[in-house]
């Protein structure tokens, strides 16, 4: 079997590529591919090639073909349906994390049957969804808590989706453009601009990939507030004002990535069910399909994603579509 393939070839230069997929072998199935998702953030950096070489190792994704930096096979938000394989799974529709691909040969544990109500098009949002959760069980955040994120992009408001679902929580998305405010609505977030933002906060998460966003984040909390730094900055520097006040009001900062389960729930989550808890967040979240745009044909993909990738690009969550 032939399959066609999205490959990052050089900075934001992309082809699509026939590959074959590994023989069909007990335990496996075949998806036949009908959406995949693009991260902005992270396959941003990858296309621009700005993935450190100490990160190559811990950035592979599951399924990556070819090497940091170029050329890779790269993406982590896969929906197809099974065409064959074990019998409970055969004709199901199911999430992965594998690369933009026609059809994929992957084991059966590493497929996850949509939850029923989950248009398979949202579903692209799966890996972002459990960045999100792994985002506010980082920040602690509870009942009550002023809760401030930075970056309107899809996961800063699918953290905004999660956390001001618990009870009493104030949840202030902030970005700079103003077109993000009714998103921010649809998550059940308030919205401001950078400079309007409300200060004393008790969290602040950065999930803007920019420095001036975590400044921000670190001027809005108050008296031993948490700041929680989302971003993933690839090779850029980031400076920050640890002078001043810094110290007397005793802030702390601590990173949040979506690779590693927070400490304090390994003991009792695993991957797949973190997972699980994404696909059921989304199958319960139909305002959630607005993050799904824009649609572009895969066979358009390597022509179109240039300008969806580039720094400033008003897309989402790109969707690929597949015939």
């Amino acid at each position: 079997m032939t399959a066609r393939a999205l490959w990052t070839i050089a900075d934001t230069r992309f082809a699509l590529r026939d590959v074959t997929p590994g023989p069909l072998g007990a335990g496996d199935v075949r998806l036949k591919a009908l959406y995949s998702g693009v991260s902005r953030g992270t396959e941003g950096l990858v296309a621009r090639g700005a993935v450190p070489p100490s990160e190559y190792d811990r950035m592979r994704c599951p399924h990556q073909d070819g090497d940091f930096p170029f050329p890779v096979k790269y993406g982590y938000a896969f929906v197809g349906r099974v065409t064959d394989g074990p019998a409970s799974l055969r004709g199901q529709t199911c999430f992965a994390l594998h690369p933009h691909q026609t059809e994929a040969v992957i084991a059966a544990d590493m497929v996850h049957a949509l939850p029923e109500g989950l248009p398979p098009r949202r579903a692209v949002l799966a890996a972002n969804m459990e960045t999100a959760v792994n985002i506010a069980w980082d920040s602690g955040a509870g009942p009550g808590d002023r809760v401030l994120i930075i970056g309107g992009g899809v996961v800063g408001l699918l953290t905004a989706h999660v956390i001001a679902a618990i009870p009493g929580t104030q949840v202030t998305l902030v970005d700079v453009n103003p077109a993000r405010a009714p998103l921010a609505a649809a998550v059940g977030a308030a919205f401001a601009a950078p400079d309007a933002g409300p200060d004393e906060q008790d969290i602040a998460i950065n999930t803007s990939a920019s420095a001036a966003g975590l400044r921000c984040a670190l001027g809005a909390v108050g008296h031993a507030g948490r700041v929680v730094e989302a971003s993933w900055h690839g090779t850029d520097d980031v400076a920050l004002p640890l002078g001043g006040a810094f110290h007397a009001r005793r802030l702390s900062i601590i990173s949040s990535q979506v690779g590693d389960l927070p400490p304090d729930r390994k003991a009792r989550w695993s991957y797949a069910r973190r997972l699980a808890l994404a696909l059921r967040l989304l199958a319960d979240a139909p305002g959630l399909d607005v993050l799904c745009t824009p649609e572009i044909p895969f066979d358009t993909a390597p022509a179109r994603l240039p300008d969806v990738l580039a720094p400033g690009a008003d897309a989402l969550c790109a969707v690929l579509t597949y015939t």
